[in-house]
């Protein structure tokens, strides 16, 4: 099997996020690290590999940082890792984010078919969880969102995935392109092995020329949405602090019932 999985990456969660005068959002405000979700999305990919073989291409866009992410995946165990940087694509929306990955998705596509493309869920910086839907859009292949559970047989992957009142399996032939939840797997942790082994693996930057795309239909000038206004969360003022002198439990229950949140 040959996969694509997507990676991004993005402000560290735990940092002060803000969006700056531009609309846009800040992203040099803390460290950067790989999406969480999308470690999933890795350890999705590579599972399916060693059991089907074959090899996980880790494809991202952004700017310079961005190499992080798929270095991250190459250091999980990822065969390839493929970086889309141009400075045009900077405030692209999820249309021309998608657009884009496309590209670079048949750009890979071009040497040996790609089976199948694995995405996390979301992104934890928008949380628009839109670009899985836009990206298969773009591909023009089945997408099986939101999986708990991916497997593939006889040229045709599965996904199970669990909704609030029901479970559901989907079908569909390859290609195809799966977004994986947190529940799918526990995203194995780089050993020293494959960190060393990632150092040489190289990644191939590309950019909008290399893909074939028109600057203009990405980036903010592409983009079909528009931030018009931002500010920041309002500090809460309604917290209610209880100290533990032994009846915390029964206060809160009370403070549940009186304000019918039980």
């Amino acid at each position: 099997m040959r996969i694509v999985v997507c990676v991004k990456h993005v402000p560290d969660i735990q940092s002060e996020r803000a969006l700056g005068a531009d609309g846009r959002m800040v992203r040099d405000g803390g460290d950067g690290t790989l999406n969480e979700l999308d470690e999933n999305a890795v350890e999705a990919a590579l599972a399916l590999v060693e059991e089907h073989g074959g090899e996980v291409v880790a494809v991202t866009v952004g700017p310079d940082d961005a190499v992080d992410a798929v270095r991250r995946a190459l250091q999980m165990g990822a065969d390839q890792a493929v970086h889309v940087l141009d400075d045009a694509i900077a405030g692209s929306d999820v249309f021309g984010t998608a657009a884009v990955l496309a590209a670079a998705v048949r750009h890979v596509g071009a040497q040996e078919p790609v089976d199948l493309v694995v995405t996390g869920m979301a992104g934890l910086d928008g949380l628009t969880s839109l670009l899985p839907a836009a990206l298969a859009a773009e591909l023009d292949v089945p997408q099986l969102a939101l999986a708990a559970e991916v497997t593939v047989t006889d040229g045709t992957v599965r996904v199970r995935r669990e909704l609030d009142q029901a479970t559901e399996v989907l079908e569909a032939a390859l290609p195809a392109l799966v977004s994986v939840t947190d529940q799918a797997n526990e995203p194995r942790y780089p050993n020293f092995k494959g960190i060393m082994a990632a150092r040489k693996k190289p990644v191939d930057v590309l950019t909008l020329a290399d893909l074939g795309l028109d600057a203009a239909s990405v980036g903010a000038v592409g983009a079909r949405t528009e931030v018009v206004e931002a500010a920041p969360r309002p500090a809460r003022e309604d917290r209610v602090l209880v100290t533990d002198d032994g009846e915390a439990g029964l206060r809160l229950a009370a403070y549940l019932v009186e304000n019918k949140l039980a």
